[in-house]
C-alpha cells in the first residue's frame, strides 16, 4: 500500500481547490455567453487530481474525457491554455504541445478508451517506459468502445489503467438503470483483468489504487480497471438542469462528503491548511484562468485551422479542402469537398 505524504496531500489539495475555483468561474463565463458549454468538475476533484499525482509526467499518458483538464495542472500550464481554446471553440484546442502527455478532452462518449489502449500498446511496441491512464464515466461503460477496448487491453496485456469515475449519473440516468452488475469494477472479470473499487472522495485511497495499478502495468502484468465511486455535486454540463432528476436529499448527503472539504478538514487538523491558504489558492487559480482566457481570445485563427490535427499529414482530399478554405483553389467539375 502506498500512502501519499502530508506534503503530497497538500499539493493534491491545492490542485483540487484550483480546479473547483476555476470550474466555478467557467460556469459564470458560460452564463455570460463568453465561453461554450462546459462540464463542471464539482465532486470529481479527488479522483482526478490524486490519480494524476500518482503518475510520472515524463512517461505516463493521460487520456481524458471532458471534465478532467482543470484537474491535470500537474502536467503543465499548457493544459489550461489548451482547454481555454477548446472552451472558446478554437480548433487549436486540439493541439498537443510537445512533450505534454495529455490528449485533448473530447465529448464523444467512450471513444477515448480505445485511444488509451492504442497508446499503451504503442508504447510496448516502441519499448517506451510508462503507462496510459484513461478517465471515463459510468455512462461510458454502456458503450461498445468500453467493452472492445477492455477486451483488447486484456488480450494484449497492455499497460493501461482504466479509471471509471462513477458519479452515479449518466447525465440523467441513474446507475441502477445502467447495469445489473454489483459494481462497474466487476466488469473487469470479462476482460480477464483486475477490478478495483475505491472511494473516489478519498484522495489518498485513489492515489494508492492508481499507484498499485501503475506498478502492476509496469511489471508487465497488464491493465487494471478502477471504479472510483463519487457523487456529482453539480450539473452534467452547463446545458443540464439536475434539479429535474437528482433527489435533493441525495445531493445534500453527498455535499456533506464533499472531497474538497474532506481533505481540507484533514489537513487543517494537521496544521497544513488554513483560511489564508484557501484564499491564496483561490486567488491564484482565478488569475491563472483569467489570463488563459485572455490569451485564448487573442490567439490567431487561420481559416483552415479546423483541418489541423485531423491526420498526421493531409490526404489529397484534405489538402484540396484546405486550399479551398484558404481561397487558393478553384473547385473544378467533379472535384467535391
Amino acid at each position: 500500500m502506498t500512502i501519499p505524504s502530508d506534503t503530497q496531500l497538500r499539493e493534491i489539495l491545492v490542485d483540487m481547490v484550483t480546479a473547483r475555483t476555476q470550474s466555478g468561474r467557467l460556469w459564470n463565463l458560460q452564463r455570460q455567453g463568453q465561453v461554450g458549454t462546459v462540464a463542471p468538475i464539482d465532486g470529481h476533484e479527488a479522483t482526478i487530481v490524486a490519480a494524476a499525482h500518482a503518475l510520472d509526467t515524463d512517461h505516463d499518458w493521460v487520456v481524458p474525457q471532458y471534465r478532467e483538464p482543470l484537474a491535470l495542472r500537474r502536467y503543465g500550464p499548457e493544459i489550461l491554455e489548451r482547454f481555454m481554446l477548446y472552451c472558446l471553440g478554437h480548433p487549436a484546442g486540439g493541439h498537443i504541445p510537445d512533450p505534454i502527455r495529455v490528449l485533448p478532452n473530447q465529448i464523444s462518449l467512450g471513444t477515448q478508451i480505445p485511444h488509451a489502449v492504442g497508446i499503451a500498446w504503442g508504447m510496448v511496441l516502441r519499448s517506451e517506459p510508462g503507462i496510459a491512464l484513461v478517465f471515463f464515466g459510468d455512462g461510458s461503460s454502456s458503450e461498445g468502445d468500453f467493452y472492445e477496448a477492455g477486451n483488447l487491453a486484456g488480450v494484449l496485456n497492455a499497460p493501461v489503467v482504466m479509471v471509471c469515475v462513477n458519479n452515479q449519473w449518466a447525465i440523467s440516468t441513474p446507475v441502477h438503470l445502467q447495469t445489473a452488475a454489483e459494481s462497474f469494477a466487476d466488469k473487469a472479470a470479462g476482460f480477464g483483468i483486475p477490478g478495483v473499487k475505491v472511494d473516489g472522495n478519498d484522495a489518498a485511497a485513489v492515489y494508492d489504487a492508481v499507484d498499485e495499478a501503475r506498478k502492476h502495468a509496469l511489471a508487465g502484468k497488464g491493465p487494471t480497471l478502477i471504479e472510483a465511486v463519487i457523487y456529482r455535486l453539480g450539473a452534467h454540463t452547463t446545458a443540464d438542469d439536475p434539479t429535474r432528476y437528482v433527489p435533493p436529499e441525495d445531493l445534500e448527503a453527498a455535499r456533506r462528503d464533499d472531497p474538497v472539504l474532506r481533505l481540507s478538514s484533514q489537513l487543517r487538523s494537521l496544521g497544513l491548511w488554513d483560511d489564508a491558504a484557501q484564499q491564496e489558492t483561490e486567488a491564484v487559480a482565478l488569475e491563472l484562468l483569467d489570463r488563459a482566457v485572455e490569451e485564448a481570445r487573442s490567439a490567431p485563427l487561420a481559416a483552415d485551422a479546423l483541418l489541423d490535427h485531423c491526420l498526421s499529414a493531409d490526404t489529397q482530399r484534405l489538402a484540396r479542402q484546405r486550399s479551398q478554405l484558404l481561397g487558393t483553389h478553384s473547385t473544378e467539375a467533379g472535384d467535391h469537398a
